[in-house]
């Protein structure tokens, strides 16, 4: 049987080291923000932002919320985002992704300070990660190795796949997994004998998108899978890009969806909030 690697109760453990680091920095009078701004409200964005606001109040940080009608134009998001780069009292700005489609993602992505970039998404933080230098790392891959590392998985010298090459996940996970000194294979839709690629895996990193499409046969018997994806399946119920059900008899350890990366995302924010006041 696996280990269920279990999200939910390793994010809780970081959050509360980060309450008390929140805590300290209180007594030195400084005070952390983060800023979220959504555009419009889809659904999936709304519930995000909330968990995000719950978050803080739970470590004990500052949230200020900017809910912009769908209607918003560029102009006026990025005059916002000008602001709150120039406010001494934010430390961190997060744009809500997706955006509605007469807003181009990545000229707001750049207009936010690197220094208050807490998602991680600036090319200058995605740039300071391949060279090593310190700066913001994306959420999802930082709160991977915070599962591995905190459920006592050896990543040196292990031969790591990662399924999926997403500037948010794919890409940033592999030099994380580089720099923790794993051999690293990142796959895609258009990798030959992917089977085979991805059996070869000690750790099998999936963020893929397409419910339940990695079986056992895709698996290296002994593997840990880290399954990245949530989808709706035929009942619409929540499910990973793992076929749970199917793979975590073979593996040593598995994540489960919902409760295994999801809540590791908010938390790694959360500490890129704290970090945040560092940098600047």
């Amino acid at each position: 049987m696996a280990a269920i690697i279990d999200g939910k109760t390793i994010s809780l453990q970081i959050k509360d080291e980060l309450k008390q680091k929140a805590a300290e920095m209180k007594k030195q009078g400084i005070n952390v923000t983060l800023a979220v701004i959504q555009v419009g409200d889809n659904p999936a964005s709304c519930v995000y932002v909330r968990n995000k606001k719950k978050g803080c109040e739970y470590i004990g940080i500052g949230s200020l919320s900017y809910e912009l009608p769908e209607e918003t134009t560029q102009q006026e998001l990025l005059d916002l985002i000008q602001e709150l780069n120039g406010r001494k009292d934010v430390n961190g700005i997060l744009v809500q992704l997706p955006l509605p489609s007469h807003i181009d993602e990545d000229t707001v992505i750049r207009a936010i300070d690197p220094k208050k970039d807490v998602d991680g998404f600036h090319p200058q933080s995605v740039g300071a990660l391949c060279i090593g230098q310190p700066g913001f790392v994306s959420c999802t891959p930082a709160g991977i190795i915070q599962l591995l590392k905190r459920s006592g998985i050896e990543i040196a010298g292990k031969e790591c796949v990662v399924l999926g090459r997403s500037n948010i996940v794919g890409k940033p996970m592999s030099l994380l997994l580089l720099r923790e000194n794993a051999t690293v294979t990142i796959a895609h839709s258009r990798t030959k004998e992917l089977k085979e690629v991805t059996s070869r895996a000690d750790i099998l990193i999936v963020a893929i998108g397409k419910p339940k499409m990695i079986t056992r046969d895709y698996v290296k018997p002994g593997a840990v899978v880290i399954d990245v994806g949530i989808n709706r399946d035929a009942d619409n119920k929540l499910c990973g890009d793992v076929d749970f059900e199917d793979v975590e008899p073979i593996c040593s350890a598995i994540t489960p969806v919902p409760g295994g990366v999801g809540p590791m995302t908010i938390a790694m924010l959360l500490n890129n909030c704290i970090e945040s006041v560092n940098l600047q």
